[in-house]
């Protein structure tokens, strides 16, 4: 959720428009037209259904059963020990789908209250990183190293406290994969049973979006183990900049292309979404092999999976131990191998909704996968730059062995930037 843009509820009410011929007229149209009743949140309807969202969900994680495993040691962060988490996430994902589908063709109004909800949901994640920030300052609250800066603005966007919680109730871990995650999956579901309500039938397009979103989200909650390890739950502070992208950014742009399809059919014939699915089965494997290769490997490096992969041993500047880096199996391919399933599902979800330059369809969809290009050229630099300064000539030579970033594309990018810059 790096650099979120603001005003996430824009860039979906701009796929009512169609193609790109008159595109600039039709973005100030859009803005013009749709922008102040997307900037409204004050549909007491809209408001209930988000609130009652977040609430279901948090009774989810309270009632449901799952087991309770300990995160990362807190010693880097300052602090002490292991906080506990309860992982129920893939039940509370199940549990939420059963209810979905109870609602039938009512899950339409998420369609017909889609910017007021989007509104709902930013002035929620500001009251939410305020109650955060206020929070902060309690006495004992763990600080992110890179939250207490001092500066209450930047502080406030950043997030103070690294861990906050109401008790066992983690609220960092809970908007990182529920809400707005299971949420992205409830729009979509919305829009379908809007389209199925409109004409009486849901397109291939449709389907397609659904099935492989679902699947994407069902990964992350399945999975849900893995994030405690992330760079998001072991040094981010949770601030407005999290809670925005956590709640807001992420249901509400992804869903871009089921909200697309609503209105846009692109009647794309079977043997193309034959050859769509292919690709993110495709992208899917290389996400699904690649990421449980890293997690097995950082579990248990002499697991019989992973035992015979060969690593470099660098010394770790900042923590003074050594650090094994791997430069075989899925990771000897690319520093960051997942990067390029991930990018090629954001491809095939896009290319769902039609081609803009060979047919009637608009970029407007297309902006996710654009949007991940950009961040991934971004977070290129800043892991280099990070990655130097930690294992300093052991990064070198790190490099020397796994030379791609992500893929041959975006290696390329981003030498040309790193050149431009020097």
């Amino acid at each position: 959720h790096d650099d979120q843009p603001p005003r996430s509820h824009i860039l979906p009410l701009l796929c009512l428009r169609e193609g790109l011929q008159g595109a600039g007229d039709r973005f100030a149209g859009a803005l013009g037209d749709e922008a102040p009743f997307a900037l409204r949140a004050d549909s007491s309807r809209a408001c209930a259904i988000f609130g009652g969202w977040f609430t279901w969900q948090v009774v989810l994680e309270r009632i449901l059963p799952g087991k309770v495993v300990e995160g990362v040691d807190l010693a880097a962060a300052g602090g002490k020990g292991r906080l506990k988490y309860r992982m129920n996430g893939h039940l509370a994902f199940w549990t939420s789908l059963a209810a979905l589908g109870a609602c039938r063709d009512r899950l339409s109004v998420l369609y017909d209250e889609f910017p007021a909800i989007a509104g709902a949901s930013i002035l929620f994640s500001f009251g939410l990183s305020s109650y955060l920030y206020a929070a902060s300052f309690t006495e004992g609250a763990l600080l992110a190293k890179g939250g207490n800066s001092g500066n209450p603005i930047y502080d406030f966007f950043i997030g103070r406290e690294l861990n906050p919680r109401i008790g066992t109730f983690d609220l960092k871990q809970f908007c990182e994969l529920r809400p707005g995650l299971i949420g992205w999956v409830a729009l979509n579901f919305g829009m379908m049973a809007k389209l199925y309500q409109n004409t009486g039938r849901v397109s291939g397009s449709m389907a397609l979006v659904n099935l492989f979103q679902g699947m994407y989200v069902w990964d992350s909650l399945y999975q849900e183990q893995a994030i405690l390890s992330t760079m998001d739950i072991t040094t981010d502070g949770f601030g407005y900049m999290l809670a925005f992208g956590d709640l807001a950014w992420v249901p509400f742009t992804y869903s871009m292309q089921a909200r697309y399809l609503v209105d846009h059919d692109p009647n794309l014939a079977p043997l193309s979404l034959a050859a769509l699915a292919l690709c993110g089965v495709g992208g899917y494997a290389i996400f699904r092999a690649s990421n449980s290769e890293k997690d097995q490997f950082r579990r248990d490096p002499f697991h019989p999976k992973v035992k015979d992969l060969k690593v470099l041993e660098v010394k770790n500047y900042q923590t003074g131990r050594t650090s094994s880096l791997l430069v075989s199996g899925w990771w000897g391919l690319a520093r960051k191998i997942n990067y390029t399933g991930d990018w090629l599902m954001a491809w095939m979800w896009s290319t769902t909704t039609g081609c803009p330059v060979i047919s009637k369809g608009s970029i407007l969809p297309y902006f996710y996968p654009i949007y991940f290009a950009i961040l991934l050229i971004h977070r290129a630099g800043r892991d280099d730059h990070l990655c130097s300064e930690k294992y300093k000539e052991g990064w070198k030579e790190y490099k020397k062995r796994v030379r791609t970033f992500s893929s041959p594309i975006f290696s390329e990018l981003e030498a040309r930037r790193r050149m431009r810059r020097e």
